[in-house]
């Protein structure tokens, strides 16, 4: 073991060498100036990576250091709040404060409301004075920027960049760390395909496509959609909307923009933000076809135990196993990109810095939560305005976001639409023809009706209707059910199963939730639809005559006379959907123009700030919108199940891999294949019974019975079609 520093900032590593204060200082703010200098923050982030751990230079921080390494249990002085102590000691209570003191105080914690930090700042000052003078002669030695926080026009922007400045801090710091205790990890970090070479292997793919793809309706609409990506694509960066009908080629081309935009406007990257774990694991996997497997990074963990801020090893090393999203392409979940972006935890906002002069897609935006539309709408303006960010609204079924009140937000942004052509394009795709049941049925009645069909798909609102309607169905041969009762491994193979069946022609019967109802490559020629919200309905019809090899497809919208559905703005959209498809002059629901009329009502009619979270954020109330943004309602929690997957032992290798002293993200992500999330207060009764086994505080391993075709059988609750896996 070599001699310790003078100042220590981490104990040994696996070498036996310490780490030294002085230098995680100089480094740290040297890596989070580098990020800051994206969005004119350099300077500030900068400052803040000197004074984040410059109180672990007090007597009893490092004591406390020396204890962990001779292994005795010891509790360490919060370290956190000196920086911001110091920082406020010589500048004050002006800006500086909130956007680097705040930042600081919180590379540990998390983000605080102000006062709460300046009373901890009056509480250790007054009781230590001691610390403060030890700190200043430590600053002293340091090279640190002068104080120089760029300008702000409102406090919603100071919140922003309070955050944006964490992030940039907490990434450097991290990465910095990982240097030290897993230097080998650390240098995986470095290298991958660049943005050009990308665009390179996207075009020549893209081309072979085009080339080899049969002349039909289909494929024109795609060709045309394609070329005019690319021609958008050399637009200034701002707000795109990209609006495409179901089978136009979507996924790859908005790629194509992504790609020729960044390299055109040189900026760092494409996220591509997707609300379904279906279309994620899809998605991820066409785009790692094209583009290589090393060169995209996929990210939706449910395990939130990797939050762990201990100072010890085993906590040093969790939050090394977060993700920070320094890769080309980024296909992670909706949940994961915006719960980050209002998050005040550091490992939830990490990543977030990495969104500046990046292209930001958003696939599938009508799935953004009505409730949450005005906090999420800001946050997209000011990353565009202020932050270089790109963002595309990509969707069959566009939401009427200029039809709103936040259309004022946006007052100096114009969106632009990248396909103008697209109405004609849903006209040329008409595929399938809308038959509503207006008279009520109940389960029996619909297992009688489906039973007539070979090869029939049937969507319903909740997992507990999917599961009553299985009960009246012929458990033969080519029932399939699917809904987040089953695990992700065994979804993928049942999607398998559902594919091979149909490219067969044989008999295939599927009942499922919304998991399948956007972006899943699934062609029925009839689909049954519970009557939902317009912009579902459409989105299922999509699995209809996908591919325009029957001159009709049909699909019916059904009542069901015993179902549920989600409270909220989706129950308001059902009754809106009722009276659109109960007008006989409404026309089809696919047309862009009544969904235009439906978003508009929508949104007319509901609260768009339902959590009052404008409101949190100019009070700088950092924890009460964490808490309050939440694209699912309901806290819910991750169980291993044990599917057998493709005859082998299902958790088992995932596991034993979790279970081991130095977990990693793809050993993380291994164990996501066979999580299932059920809400926080029915594990409290799997709990009471017996039947899950904790691992984690998060973490807990199924014990009951885990069927083949019905999946974790207790769980009867439906948590969200959303994605719950974040």
């Amino acid at each position: 073991m070599s001699s310790p520093p003078e100042l220590i900032a981490h104990t040994t590593n696996d070498r036996g060498d310490w780490h030294s204060l002085e230098d995680h200082l100089q480094t740290v703010s040297q890596q989070a100036g580098a990020f800051g200098d994206h969005f004119d923050s350099g300077d500030s982030c900068r400052l803040a990576g000197v004074l984040h751990d410059i109180g672990k230079a007090q007597p009893a921080f490092q004591s406390y250091l020396k204890a962990q390494e001779a292994g005795r249990d010891a509790t360490g002085p919060n370290h956190s709040i000196w920086g911001a102590a110091l920082l406020h000691h010589l500048a004050g209570d002006g800006s500086a404060f909130h956007e680097i003191g705040l930042p600081v105080a919180g590379h540990h914690a998390g983000l605080k409301e102000p006062n709460l930090i300046r009373q901890e700042i009056r509480k250790v000052l007054d009781s230590e004075p001691e610390v403060l003078r030890t700190i200043t002669e430590v600053a002293s030695s340091l090279e640190a920027p002068s104080v120089n926080v760029p300008p702000v026009k409102d406090t919603l922007q100071r919140e922003v960049r309070a955050r944006m400045v964490l992030s940039a801090l907490v990434d450097a710091d991290r990465l910095d760390t990982e240097r030290h205790f897993d230097p080998e990890v650390a240098a995986m970090r470095r290298g991958g395909p660049s943005i050009d070479t990308l665009w390179k292997r996207f075009a020549a793919a893209q081309d072979e496509l085009i080339h080899d793809a049969l002349d039909t309706e289909v494929n024109r609409v795609r060709r045309e959609v394609y070329k005019a990506c690319l021609e958008a694509a050399t637009g200034e960066p701002g707000l795109y909307r990209l609006t495409v009908p179901t089978g136009g080629g979507k996924t790859r081309s908005s790629l194509g923009f992504g790609l020729k935009h960044a390299v055109d406007h040189d900026l760092e990257r494409i996220i591509v933000a997707i609300p379904y774990t279906s279309i994620i694991d899809q998605t991820a996997e066409t785009y790692r076809t094209i583009l290589g497997r090393e060169a995209v990074l996929e990210h939706h963990s449910s395990v939130s135990s990797l939050n762990d801020d201990r100072e010890d090893g085993n906590g040093t090393r969790l939050r090394l196993a977060t993700q920070n999203w320094d890769e080309r392409v980024i296909v992670t979940t909706t949940v994961q990109l915006f719960e980050s972006l209002f998050s005040h935890h550091p490992s939830r906002v990490r990543k977030i810095h990495r969104l500046a002069n990046s292209v930001v897609i958003l696939d599938e935006v009508q799935t953004l939560p009505v409730g949450l539309l005005e906090p999420i709408m800001d946050m997209l303006h000011e990353l565009i305005r202020e932050y270089g960010t790109t963002v595309v609204l990509c969707t069959a079924t566009q939401p009427a976001l200029q039809a709103t009140p936040l259309v004022t937000r946006f007052e100096d942004i114009e969106a632009i639409e990248i396909v103008s052509q697209f109405r004609s394009h849903f006209e040329t795709l008409d595929r399938v023809r809308f038959e509503p049941m207006l008279e009520p049925v109940s389960w029996q009645e619909l297992g009688e009706q489906l039973s007539t069909h070979d090869q029939v798909l049937t969507i319903l609102n909740t997992r507990r209707d999917a599961l009553s309607l299985l009960d009246h169905l012929p458990t033969g041969d080519g029932l399939v059910h699917l809904s987040t009762l089953l695990c992700k491994a065994h979804r993928r193979d049942k999607l398998a199963e559902v594919r091979r069946r149909l490219a067969e022609n044989r008999p295939i019967r599927v009942v499922s939730t919304q998991v399948v109802e956007a972006g899943v490559d699934l062609d029925f020629p009839t689909v049954y639809r519970a009557i939902g919200p317009m912009d579902r309905i459409v989105q299922a019809a999509g699995r209809c005559n996908r591919e325009g090899k029957l001159d009709e497809g049909i699909v019916r919208i059904f009542e069901p006379a015993d179902g549920g559905a989600p409270r909220g703005p989706y129950r308001h959209g059902i009754g809106l959907s009722r009276q659109l498809l109960m007008d006989p002059d409404g026309g089809s629901p696919g047309d862009p123009a009544n969904l235009e009329r439906y978003f508009a009502q929508l949104f007319d009619e509901q609260n768009l700030d339902a959590k009052d979270i404008q409101s949190k954020r100019k009070r700088m109330e950092f924890r009460a919108v964490s808490k309050a943004f939440r694209l699912i309602d309901q806290d819910t929690v991750p169980i291993v199940v044990d599917y057998q997957e493709n005859g082998h032992e299902g958790r088992g290798p995932a596991l034993a891999d979790l279970l081991v002293e130095k977990p990693t993200r793809e050993r993380w992500a291994e164990l996501q294949q066979y999580t299932v999330s059920v809400y926080r207060h029915e594990l409290q009764t799997y709990l009471d019974e017996g039947w899950v086994t904790p691992v984690t505080d998060d973490l807990y391993l199924w014990d009951g019975q885990y069927d083949d075709r019905f999946g974790l059988v207790e769980g009867l609750r439906d948590p969200a079609d959303l994605i719950i896996n974040q």
